[in-house]
Parts: C-alpha cells; sequence; structure tokens
C-alpha cells in the first residue's frame, strides 16, 4: 500500500477508480550480500509540486507496471513565494529536508535510473538556480525544472498508460500553481496546455486568513475562469467524451464526495456546489470538518474548489472521474523510453525526434548539421571517452540545432538559436536541458566569455570546445579532409594534432584553429595548441 513519509496514514485511491494496476511491495529485493536493496529494472521519479513532493518507484516488466513505494509530504514549496517571485528561505529549507529523506530511500539506485522533475513554483522562482543547486547536493541527484507543456504531455502518459482507452479524454491535473488540460486519445496527447493558476495559489489569494463566504468562492471562481479562458475553443467539449482528474485536488474532492455519501466519487457541479455550501457553512478553515478530508488539505481545499467549479463551468463537465495515472508515473515511463533507446537503436526517444522536428520548422541545412553532429562527437570521445551517454546526446541535439537562428537571420544566428532553444516547447526535454543546449548553442562561434558562467561545468566545457572546433573544421560546408585533426588532452591541456601536410593545404582553418586558441586563453578555462605531426 501506497504510504507517506513522518509516520502519515497511508494514501488511498480517490473515488471509484482503485489503483489495481499496481502491486505495492515495501522494498526492492534485497541482495544476499548486503542489506541495500537490489535496484536492478527498478525506476524512480520525484515529482517536486507545488503543494507536494512526491517520490515514486516502480518496475515496468512485459508492459505492467507495478508500483514498489510511494511517498509524500505536504511541503507548500508554492506558498513560499513572494511577490517578487523570490522563493523563501523557509520554504526552500522544508524542500529541502524533504529531499534528503528521499535520499535515504533511495540509497544506492544508480543515477540513471532516477529522474527528479520541479514544476510551476520553480518555474516562477526568480530564485530558482540558488535552490536547484541546493537541492542536487539535497537529493545527491540533479533536479530539471520542466516547463508547463512538457508537465502536460507527462502527466497523460502516465494516465493514457495505467488507464488506457481509446476515446479522446480530457484530463485535467490542478496542481498548487498551476493547471494543466490535456486532450488525448489512446497514448496520443491531441492537446496539451498550462494555465497559471493552482490550488495554493488561488487559495491564497482568496481564502489566505482562513475564512469562507460565498463572495470570495464567487470571486474566486471568477478569477479561475479568467485564466481558462483563452482554452475555451481548444478544450469545448465536443472534442472530448470523458473527463479525468489526475491530481491531489480532483482526489481529495472524490473522496470527500464519496465519504460523505453525495456521489460514488465522481466530482460533478452539484457535488462542488455542496462541498462549497459546507466550508461556508463551517465559515473558516479550522471549523471544517467534512468527512474524507485529510487536514493537510485544509488550506488549499478552497482555491482547488473553485477551480473545478470554474473548469466544469466553463467546459460543461458533468462528471469528472479521479484518474489513476499521474505525473510520476508519467515520469518514470519516458525514463523507460528514454534507457530502452539507449539499450537499443529500434526504441526511439522523443527528444530525437523533437529536434527532427525543429529542424524541419525553422529550415535547418541537415547535412550540413549532421557533419558538425559526427565530428563534434568523435572529437569529445577522443577527450571525454568516460563521459556519460547524456552528455554525449546533448552535444549531438546542439550540432543538429546549431544554425536553426538562421531563420531569423544570418547576423548572429548563433544568439538566434540559442533563444529558440531555451524558449521554444521541445516535448521531452526539460527547461533544465534545453537551457544547457541553449549555452552549448551560444558558445559555438565567437568569443567565450558570454558563457563563462555556463563554463564552470567542466563537462560543458568539453562539450563547447568539441561543438566549436566541429563547427571551424567544417566552416566551408563539407566534411573535413580525412585524415582529419585529432584531440589529445591532459588535465585542461588540449592539443590538436594536425596530420603530416595538413596545415599546408589548410591555411585558413590553421588561422582559425590559433584564434580558437586565443578565445579559450582569454576565459582560463583550457589551454589549446596546435601540434604538427608526422612529416
Amino acid at each position: 500500500m501506497a504510504r507517506k513519509v513522518q509516520g502519515e496514514k497511508p494514501a488511498r485511491s480517490a473515488g471509484r477508480f482503485p489503483d489495481k494496476t499496481m502491486d505495492n511491495l515495501l522494498m526492492p529485493s534485497q541482495s544476499p550480500s548486503s542489506s541495500l536493496p537490489s535496484w536492478r529494472g527498478v525506476l524512480a521519479s520525484i515529482d517536486i509540486g507545488s503543494n507536494s513532493f512526491r517520490l515514486e518507484i516502480g518496475q515496468l516488466s512485459r508492459g505492467r507496471y507495478r508500483r514498489i513505494d510511494y511517498l509524500k509530504e505536504t511541503v507548500r514549496l508554492g506558498a513560499g513565494l513572494d511577490t517578487e517571485g523570490q522563493l523563501s528561505e523557509e520554504a526552500a529549507l522544508r524542500g529541502l529536508a524533504c529531499l534528503q529523506r528521499f535520499r535515504a530511500r533511495l540509497a544506492g539506485m544508480p543515477a540513471r535510473q532516477l529522474r527528479a522533475v520541479a514544476t510551476q513554483t520553480l518555474r516562477e522562482a526568480a530564485n530558482r538556480n540558488a535552490f536547484l543547486e541546493r537541492a542536487a547536493e539535497a537529493l545527491g541527484h540533479p533536479v530539471e525544472v520542466i516547463s508547463g507543456r512538457e508537465e502536460a504531455r507527462l502527466i497523460y502518459k502516465g494516465v493514457a498508460r495505467l488507464q488506457p482507452a481509446a476515446h479522446p479524454r480530457l484530463v485535467i491535473d490542478i496542481g498548487g500553481r498551476s493547471t494543466e488540460l490535456i486532450i488525448g486519445a489512446g497514448a496520443t496527447p491531441l492537446q496539451a496546455e498550462s494555465f497559471g493558476i493552482g490550488s495554493v495559489s488561488l487559495s491564497m489569494r482568496y481564502f489566505g486568513d482562513g475564512l469562507f463566504t460565498e463572495e470570495r468562492f464567487r470571486a474566486a471562481q471568477i478569477a479561475a475562469g479568467a485564466e481558462f479562458e483563452e482554452g475555451l475553443q481548444t478544450f469545448s467539449r465536443q472534442h472530448w467524451s470523458e473527463a479525468l482528474g489526475s491530481s491531489g485536488t480532483a482526489g481529495a474532492v472524490s473522496q470527500i464526495l464519496a465519504a460523505a455519501g453525495v456521489t460514488d466519487g465522481t466530482i460533478t457541479p452539484e457535488g462542488l456546489a455542496w462541498c462549497m455550501q459546507a466550508c461556508v457553512k463551517a465559515g473558516r478553515m479550522d471549523a471544517l470538518d467534512l468527512p474524507g478530508l485529510k487536514p493537510e488539505r485544509r488550506a488549499v481545499l478552497g482555491g482547488g474548489l473553485a477551480i473545478l467549479a470554474a473548469l466544469s463551468a466553463q467546459f460543461g463537465i458533468t462528471a469528472l472521474q479521479p484518474a489513476r495515472g499521474a505525473l510520476r508515473q508519467g515520469v518514470i515511463f519516458d525514463l523507460q523510453e528514454r534507457i530502452d533507446a539507449e539499450r537499443d537503436p529500434a526504441h526511439h526517444d522523443l527528444r530525437d525526434d523533437t529536434v527532427a522536428e525543429l529542424q524541419q520548422r525553422f529550415r535547418a541545412d541537415v547535412m550540413q548539421a549532421r557533419r558538425v553532429q559526427l565530428i563534434a562527437q568523435q572529437l569529445h570521445r577522443q577527450v571525454q571517452p568516460k563521459a556519460t551517454a547524456d552528455h554525449q546526446r546533448e552535444l549531438g541535439w546542439a550540432a543538429a540545432l546549431h544554425e536553426i537562428g538562421m531563420m531569423v537571420s544570418h547576423h548572429d544566428h548563433h544568439r538566434h538559436s540559442a533563444y529558440l532553444i531555451g524558449h521554444v516547447d521541445a516535448a521531452g526535454f526539460s527547461q533544465t536541458q534545453q537551457r544547457r543546449l541553449a549555452d552549448l548553442v551560444l558558445g559555438h562561434r565567437g568569443g567565450l566569455r558570454k558563457i563563462e558562467l555556463a563554463l564552470a561545468d567542466p563537462a560543458l566545457v568539453w562539450q563547447v570546445l568539441s561543438l566549436r572546433l566541429a563547427v571551424l573544421l567544417c566552416h566551408a560546408r563539407c566534411a573535413p579532409e580525412e585524415p582529419a585533426p585529432t584531440l589529445a588532452a591532459d588535465g585542461r591541456g588540449v592539443r590538436v594534432m594536425l596530420p603530416a601536410g595538413w596545415s599546408e593545404r589548410h591555411p585558413r582553418s590553421l588561422h582559425l584553429l590559433e584564434a580558437e586558441g586565443e578565445a579559450w586563453t582569454r576565459v582560463g578555462a583550457l589551454q589549446l595548441q596546435t601540434v604538427r605531426t608526422g612529416a
């Protein structure tokens, strides 16, 4: 059975869809030679939400998903954002303490089998980078910030896998500071959008002092409706035949309605009206005593009810059923696809498809991109033979997209390329990874001071060097002559080994290589020199 940390009661599946697809085991199998669990074939995801942090541990076998463990803590990270978008130290410490507890549960798990994603609060936080550094240290693993649409895609992936159906469905996920709407059929999301309103932010705005009134609920519904108005056509009733709620909010309201005997767990307009009237009758949050309502949900119930009521009214939702899947499972399924793609080229990584689509959309010179990609990855293997698969693939994606900015302007196209990569909706990529790719592409030509802060990461230094040299060697828009120059590294010293006679046949390339050495010397990240070999 799913459980919470710190002695909280086991979590139950909400409403009339109990989670029958998941067999819950307390621990992975124990190694006979160690007290630590064996993590073979086990995957984990961490959802760093605006209201709660969740850890899901599971295993996929023969297409079937088995939950091993589920931990949840109510952190209220989103409540720690001030009017200037600064995350408070108090909220940050709550989050970091939770991540440290998750780390203890995951002791010994290989890094490639875990993915931690953060949502709206850290999309908004002006000081998010400082928190992400501390979070990575607390967890012992990087935390990625994902865009709203990527969050929506992963939510739908979780729902579609655990609750498959061929007919078109509307999936709603009300988080602490954002709400995602997705229309999909089968395993395919057709429309997805993220709206900047959630149960925490709306509750703080209209019920922050703990008082419930009809006027406040009316105002909160109007505010929520204003956010969703631009999606009226995209998510209108004509596009779907069933509505599912994948979130703590939908689950909590479903449990209240079922426990009170108002419905069987289905969320209806009448059920929502009953809940809101019960809040008004109680008058105060601390006096609210609804059956099935968990104490940690009281502070965000008002905002959640107002959002559900606005969605019901605007999109004609007469029955919202609680969904089995959620973001955390979607992350695990996506992670499994990435691992399969690394093991077997027959499997595909969605990010490869996204890169190809961006090349087509921005009319990139695919042949030149491929030349640069091959040379960059060859050079990178020469100086970083033990580089992770992720770093090799990131370099390949950066090479594939390094010229997409030419669609905007040939002048300073690397800056346009970096901007596009950093801001475009790119399915499969986190915002964190997109910004890393943007740094790589921004640094592929010109001076290096513009990415000097990013060069504090040694892995990125080698990626940038490999990409810059590949672009240089392919500057005539053709593959370099064989045998081509190679690299040899010794600490921060790098030698470009030039084959016999190469410098005489390619004086312009030699000139560019010498200028490249000067560029690296100016930032002090490494020392690059050319060495002529052979007779």
